[in-house]
C-alpha cells in the first residue's frame, strides 16, 4: 500500500551560499517528490515536501546531509497531512 505524506521542515546551519536549495531540488525530482524549497531572512531554509511517505524519509535524509559544503545543525520537520497541491518542486526565490 502507498501512503502519501507531507513534511513541512526548516534546516538550520550553513545551508545558504553552498547550492542547498540547487541539490535539494535535483534529490527531490529523483524521489518524484512535489512541494517547494526557499531560503529565509535569517539564514535557514524552509522547504515542503509530498509525494510517498517512504520517498519524503529519503529526502529528510537527505537534508540531514545537503551538498557538499553545507553543515546542517538541525531540522524540524512537521508532519502534516497529505493535500497534493504541487505540480512539480520548485525553487521559490
Amino acid at each position: 500500500m502507498v501512503v502519501k505524506a507531507r513534511a513541512h521542515v526548516i534546516i538550520e546551519g550553513k545551508v545558504q551560499g553552498v547550492f542547498y536549495r540547487v541539490n535539494a531540488k535535483k534529490m527531490a525530482d529523483k524521489l518524484g517528490l512535489k512541494g517547494w524549497i526557499r531560503n529565509l531572512p535569517d539564514g535557514r531554509v524552509e522547504a515542503v515536501f509530498e509525494g510517498e511517505k517512504e520517498d519524503v524519509k529519503k529526502m529528510l535524509s537527505w537534508c540531514w546531509v545537503g551538498p557538499p559544503n553545507a553543515k546542517v545543525t538541525n531540522i524540524e520537520v512537521q508532519w502534516e497531512e497529505y493535500v497534493g497541491e504541487y505540480d512539480d518542486f520548485k525553487i521559490l526565490y
